[in-house]
């Protein structure tokens, strides 16, 4: 079944820095289950602005157990969902939530050695991760680099150092700041490929060694930090990466392909599969994809992100060609099995089904 809104009321807000807060969401009793979720997941959050929803993913930063269900928010430069709830949003208020979705999750097993780098708010999954694994895996250890620009913007700041004081053994905190001198040379900068290197010179992490390799924060860093570490030794399949966009909206799709171009020219017949409903609408704009020929024509398919990195419009194609403008989520087998994404996907021919009930 596709993913479908609740609506949630926010318990508490909490000021975690001068442009971030934490909300907290009450879960009633009789969507407990459905709100359940596995430590690295996200929460998409929809409200109306000026008339209009919009929508955004936050990932999770609390840890399964807890009394409340939270997410982190940093406010950021035209991010319309940001700016209104760390200026707007109050305790008291409903907001529209999704259960959780995700793969950016701890390995399964009971001991493990992870790697975790946060740029930002990508803070946010590494801490439900860290908190998770740190109380009920006894033989892991966690090193946690988190680069900000100041001490002022650290989020989470008081928990990472609970955590640090809790289990000293076990987790290591190395701090970058970009913007603010450090006595450690070393930690003056931004997470990049340079800086992964000298750090592991300098004896402070040991890629080739871990299990896991864990990246969230802007596609720059990581693309830079994952090209380096696979210079290392670290297999691909080690690192595990969550992409945050930097202005809190969608990048836009590269440019549609020839084959998609000429396919729409005449117009294509788009099927979709929602909740075991079938609806048709036709696609004429080789510059959109199907999520927004779906809008057009009044359909509401599952989507949060937008920008094919959350997974909330994953679909299978049954009947059809079709082509991703990108595709920062799918796996390589889901590829090959048919599955794309509505908010990257332009049909190649006349006709495309899609089902969003697959599994």
């Amino acid at each position: 079944m596709a993913p479908r809104f609740h609506d949630l009321k926010v318990t508490s807000i909490e000021r975690q820095t001068p442009e971030a807060v934490a909300i907290a969401f009450e879960i009633p009793a009789d969507q407990a289950e459905a709100f359940a979720f596995t430590p690295g997941q996200y929460l998409t959050l929809a409200t109306d602005i000026d008339g209009q929803e919009a929508r955004r993913s936050y990932s999770i930063c609390s840890a399964p157990g807890d009394p409340y269900l939270r997410v982190g928010v940093k406010k950021v430069a035209d991010g319309r969902f940001s700016t209104f709830v760390n200026d707007v949003l109050s305790v008291g208020d409903t907001i529209r939530v999704m259960p959780p979705q995700g793969r950016f999750t701890a390995l399964k097993g009971e001991r493990h050695d992870y790697l975790l780098f946060a740029a930002g708010s990508g803070i946010t999954p590494m801490l439900s991760i860290a908190r998770t694994v740190l109380a009920h895996e006894p033989d892991s250890t966690i090193t946690l680099v988190y680069g900000n620009r100041s001490t002022e913007t650290i989020m989470f700041l008081e928990e990472l150092n609970d955590l640090k004081d809790c289990y000293m053994n076990r987790f290591t905190l190395i701090h970058l700041l970009s913007r603010e001198t450090q006595d450690v040379e070393l930690l003056n900068g931004r997470i990049d490929a340079s800086r992964v290197g000298e750090l592991a010179d300098g004896g402070l992490i040991e890629p080739a060694a871990m299990d896991g390799v864990f990246l969230c924060g802007p596609g720059e860093m990581i693309d830079a930090v994952s090209g380096t570490l696979q210079t290392m030794g670290v297999e691909r399949d080690r690192i595990r990466f969550e992409r945050f966009t930097p202005s809190g909206e969608a990048p836009a799709p590269r440019k549609a392909s020839k084959a998609a171009r000429e396919a729409v020219q005449e117009g294509v017949a788009v099927e979709v599969v929602v909740d075991g409903v079938r609806r048709s609408f036709s696609m004429q704009d080789a510059d959109g994809t199907v999520l927004d020929a779906a809008h057009k024509a009044g359909i509401e398919l599952p989507y949060s992100c937008a920008g094919g990195m959350c997974c909330t419009c994953r679909c299978r194609v049954v009947e059809g060609q079709s082509e991703m403008a990108v595709n920062f989520s799918l796996e390589p087998w889901e590829v090959e099995a048919g599955f794309t994404l509505a908010c990257q996907t332009r049909p190649t021919e006349k006709k495309l089904v899609l089902d969003f009930d697959a599994a």
